[in-house]
């Protein structure tokens, strides 16, 4: 502000001197003119421009510097004036902000006030409810009260009229207690009367009782205790001969009825049930489209049959009989998918080692398949449900197991009808009948596997898929391994019995050319390295098949040796069993 006052000064100051300036000029222009009314010299020409040039020079020196000084003046009051407006504008918004501020905490004052006033009135109002309340609590515990101190009263007079209700029965209690006690005595003492007379009385039966004793013993010379021990003696001699009739005559009896009604049973269930039967044999035949297929299974230097009982481990028997070809092997499931894969080479035409190799696994296959089915339709049949998967699968191995040339499948499920049938007429559990004699077999399925009787083998898995203790019994003592002691094992060796002893059931030639034969393979198949081992010709040669890796070509000519020499002294057999070690190793690569 002070310096906008000192530029205004300056100002007017320079403003003042030009007009002098301007006068002083004015003056001495007139002052020549009045001077001198001739024509002014040259050099007062001179002088006169000079002064003109200098005063128009100071004038235009003074109003530029005149105008320098308005321009700065103006900045600066400009920057001042803008300063100024800035500042009042800082303040207004101070002021503006100061007033909000002063009003919102005159509201939050005042609103907190009006808070105060209305809790102080909540407060007032609640201790209002609360004096109302304990005044209504007042009220109500006075009500209570009086109406237990009513109660009370009421419950003290009731028990005081109570007790002397109770006095009064007490009293009449005593005073017929007292009337008892009076009768008492008497009869006590009409007692102790009677009592004396009894005791006379006994005395003179006990004198009359020993002379009577003595007079018999007199007469019969015998001592009393003699002759209570005669006549007990005498009792029980009769008795005991009474009671040995009764029993042979009910023995008799028993023995006649059972064995009438065991003959009623078993001829009822053979009658009801009447299933076909067909030895096994070990010989199937496979029929050919035409005798030049044969050619085509022999193979090019006897290749493809070669390769053909070496992998299936049966004997193809190829002779003069047109348009057929017999399979030749002990064991059912081999002779099966060998017949099989036999049949589709044939069908499909293309017969080669490799070929033969993959249809043999597939009639592999195809028989567990099978084998699976026929235990389902089996279980269907005899109507048992509920039994484990591993004890299915196992009942469908027995689907190519035979037993003296009968099937073990077909043999278990007419031993389970025989067995329903048996059981209804007995009036015992049918379905656990059925079913002990369903699995009563089962063993068979693992004897080439598992050392022992095929019973235990058959309880052992009974036992180990959850079947019962009664089943398992039965299962372990249908071939008296174990002494029967239940119904149902006896019921399932009578079943046994029955199917195995029908005629035309089994042969008993069959099963020991079986047995033979799997104790030839099983000779050659405990030595280390041996792979496989089938049993060819009949019996007449065993081809054992050895693990490259394990037996080299001297070890597989020690190995035929050795179980030539253990063939000779454990087994007894017709002929000469020719013995074949056979070592083959194959490398395969795939081409990418």
């Amino acid at each position: 502000m002070n310096s906008m006052i000192g530029f205004l000064v300056v100002g007017i100051l320079l403003v003042i001197l030009l007009i002098a300036v301007g006068v002083l000029a004015v003056i001495m222009l007139r002052r020549s003119r009045t001077t001198g009314a001739d024509e002014p010299t040259p050099a007062q020409r001179e002088a006169i421009a000079r002064l003109r040039a200098e005063a128009q020079t100071e004038v235009d020196e003074l109003r530029a510097r005149a105008q320098s000084d308005v321009r700065q003046l103006r900045t600066d009051t400009q920057e001042e004036l803008d300063a100024l407006r800035a500042e009042a504008s800082s303040l207004r918004g101070e002021a503006d902000a100061y007033q909000r501020l002063t009003r919102d905490e005159a509201d939050s004052y005042d609103q907190s006030i009006r808070t105060t006033a209305e809790e102080q009135r909540q407060l007032a109002q609640a201790a209002l409810r609360e004096a109302e309340e304990a005044r209504l609590e007042g009220e109500r515990l006075r009500s209570e009260a009086a109406t237990f101190s009513q109660t009370q009263h009421d419950e003290i007079r009731e028990i005081r009229l109570s007790q002397e209700r109770r006095e009064h029965r007490l009293t009449e209690r005593e005073e017929r207690l007292d009337r008892d006690g009076a009768d008492v005595e008497r009869r006590r003492a009409e007692l102790e009367g009677l009592q004396a007379a009894l005791v006379a009385r006994e005395a003179a039966l006990s004198e009359a009782e020993a002379e009577h004793r003595s007079a018999l013993e007199r007469i019969a010379g015998l001592s009393a205790d003699q002759a209570r021990e005669e006549v007990l003696a005498t009792a029980q001699q009769e008795s005991r001969r009474q009671a040995a009739i009764v029993a042979r005559d009910i023995e008799s009896e028993a023995r006649r009825h059972a064995e009438v009604k065991a003959q009623a049973v078993i001829v009822e269930a053979i009658q009801r049930l009447a299933p076909e039967q067909t030895a096994e044999s070990v010989v199937s035949t496979v029929d050919l489209p035409s005798d030049e297929m044969k050619g085509r299974i022999i193979g090019r230097e006897g290749r493809n049959i070669r390769s053909f009982e070496q992998i299936t481990g049966v004997n193809v028997l190829i002779d003069d009989t047109p348009e057929t070809v017999l399979l030749s092997c002990f064991d059912p499931v081999r002779r099966e998918s060998a017949r099989l894969a036999l049949t589709e080479l044939i069908a499909d035409g293309r017969i080669h080692p490799a070929r033969i190799e993959q249809v043999y696994e597939r009639s592999q296959r195809r028989i567990a398949d099978r084998c699976q089915q026929a235990a389902e339709d089996a279980l269907i049949e005899v109507g048992i449900h509920d039994m484990h998967p591993e004890l299915v699968t196992l009942m469908g191995r027995l689907r190519y197991r035979t037993s003296y040339g009968q099937n073990v499948l077909k043999h278990l499920v007419e031993c389970a009808n025989i067995a329903g049938v048996m059981a209804a007429e007995l009036k015992l559990d049918v379905a656990v009948c059925k079913r002990a004699a369903f699995l009563h077999d089962i063993g068979k399925a693992l004897t080439h596997e598992v050392q022992g009787p095929h019973a235990v083998i058959g309880a052992d898995l009974a036992r180990k898929y959850g079947e019962s203790e009664d089943i398992v019994h039965a299962i372990e003592a249908h071939h008296n391994d174990v002494e029967p002691h239940s119904v149902e094992a006896v019921l399932t060796q009578a079943c046994d019995a029955i199917s195995g002893g029908r005629p035309g059931a089994r042969r008993e030639s069959l099963e020991s050319y079986v047995q033979r034969l799997e104790r030839l393979e099983a000779l050659a198949a405990a030595h280390e390295g041996v792979a496989k081992v089938f049993a060819m010709q009949a019996g007449r040669e065993v081809r054992v098949m050895v693990e490259p890796d394990s037996v080299d070509d001297i070890g597989a000519q020690v190995l035929a040796r050795d179980i030539a020499k253990q063939v000779e002294e454990e087994l007894t057999y017709p002929g000469q069993i020719r013995v074949t070690v056979v070592r083959e190793s194959r490398a395969t690569e795939v081409a990418r």
